[in-house]
């Protein structure tokens, strides 16, 4: 039967587990965790369920734009940094240890 409807509609090489693994890129997509597809796709490792965790251009850039979100979040605006720059006192160097490798006599 597969390989008739594939013949009547124009598809050669498309095997019927190509379907599973679509499906179960698909609900990779869906940001479920690893354990969730594991269950699903009836695994009993996460190394084979991460086959089917594919990286896409679409999901790197939703990644990058939560990492600069991250980073404008956690900046202060500039008014308070130059007065907290101002407020900070000079640290003191520590002294040179003793017996430094660079102080042993010959």
């Amino acid at each position: 039967m597969w390989r008739k409807a594939c013949d009547d509609a124009g598809i050669k090489g498309l095997h019927f587990h190509d379907l599973r693994h679509t499906g179960d890129t698909l609900a990779a997509s869906t940001r479920a965790s690893t354990r969730e597809l594991m269950a699903r796709m009836g695994h009993g490792t996460a190394r084979a369920a991460l086959i089917y965790q594919h990286a896409s251009a679409d999901r790197g850039q939703l990644i990058a734009d939560a990492v600069s979100g991250l980073v404008k979040k956690g900046r202060k605006s500039p008014e308070k940094s130059s007065k907290k720059a101002r407020k900070k006192p000079k640290k003191k160097q520590d002294p040179e240890p003793e017996g430094h490798a660079g102080d042993m006599p010959d």
